[in-house]
């Protein structure tokens, strides 16, 4: 980080109104764009750890996942640098941390990211938000251009992290979200997540937690903590596991099903009348879902599956 350079570029912005417009998922009815990402292809060079980092520090500050992950790929390319400063002490310029912050700013703008009560500049969890967190302050991301241009002076730095955010968001194939009304702001919250891991007992009404059971400490969804998540955004409280959703909603006849219904399946340790597995309908083929252990939230083909319970239609 450098200080404030007044000067802009008229291509840095230009390229700002693209990364915000890609990156931008629009939530019908609220008004504005959700921070993460509606695409299912992530950047083949950011370590999986980092892109979960980048996208729930998009989604708590409200800056591109894109640019953040550009940054962190500028300063020490996603914590895999050689140069010093990176995982211990500081560079010549008395940065340090993957995302190279001053110690003024980052005692400022530091965060417990993982909440382990500890700000640690040399841990992603912290220091990935803690970025965030000062984008946001310096006018990220309405102001995206002068944010960066406070975290770096140097113009030049500044054109660089919007082309590489540029060329991750191109890397991204873009989910058409169909449909209208909260069945669409459903599809739009959880699109959100796509590529976030799936974690047994994961998900609240604010996004991915921890997982229960099995040991597990993965910070992601499980499949029905993903649709009472998506739904909640949309306004519908909905039961936590599959088996209550499917008892608690209208059910909907096969070929009825719309954008934003739940589809049901027996999964691996349901039945007809007690599915195992949900998954959040997007078009007359495909879903969005939190598959199982080991798989991220993705979309997929639901017609492809033969254990299909039936449809559940959530009503406001």
């Amino acid at each position: 980080m450098m200080p404030v350079v007044a000067a802009t570029a008229i291509g840095a912005l230009v390229l700002v109104a693209v990364i915000i417009g890609v990156t931008a998922t629009v939530l019908p009815g609220r008004g504005g764009p959700a921070p993460g990402v509606a695409c299912g292809n992530a950047p083949a060079d950011i370590p999986s750890r980092y892109l979960d980092l980048y996208r729930h520090a998009a989604a708590r500050y409200g800056i591109p996942w894109a640019v953040l992950a550009a940054v962190g790929k500028t300063e020490s390319d996603h914590g895999r640098g050689t140069g010093t400063g990176i995982t211990t002490g500081s560079n010549h310029a008395g940065a340090a941390g993957p995302m190279q912050f001053m110690p003024a700013t980052w005692r400022a703008f530091g965060v417990d990211g993982n909440a382990d009560g500890t700000r640690n500049v040399y841990d992603p969890a912290d220091a990935i938000p803690a970025a965030a967190n000062y984008l946001r302050h310096s006018g990220a991301p309405d102001r995206l251009n002068q944010a960066l241009l406070r975290y770096n002076g140097d113009p030049s730095y500044v054109t660089k992290v919007l082309r590489l955010a540029e060329s991750y968001t191109a890397t991204c194939e873009p989910l058409t979200i169909r449909g209208t009304g909260h069945g669409s702001v459903a599809i739009a919250a959880a699109s959100r997540w796509l590529n976030t891991p799936y974690s047994y007992g994961g998900g609240n009404f604010d996004g991915p937690t921890r997982g229960i059971g099995q040991g597990t400490n993965t910070i992601g969804f499980d499949c029905s903590g993903l649709t009472r998540y998506a739904w909640h955004q949309a306004g519908v409280t909905l039961p936590r596991t599959a088996a209550e959703q499917w008892h608690a909603l209208a059910h909907v006849p096969p070929g009825q099903q719309a954008p934003g219904d739940l589809v049901f399946f027996q999964g691996s340790g349901g039945g007809p009348n007690h599915p195992g597995h949900v998954g959040l309908v997007l078009d007359a083929e495909r879903m969005i879902e939190a598959p199982r252990t080991g798989l991220r939230v993705r979309v997929s083909r639901y017609t492809a599956r033969g254990d299909i319970v039936g449809y559940g239609r959530p009503r406001r």
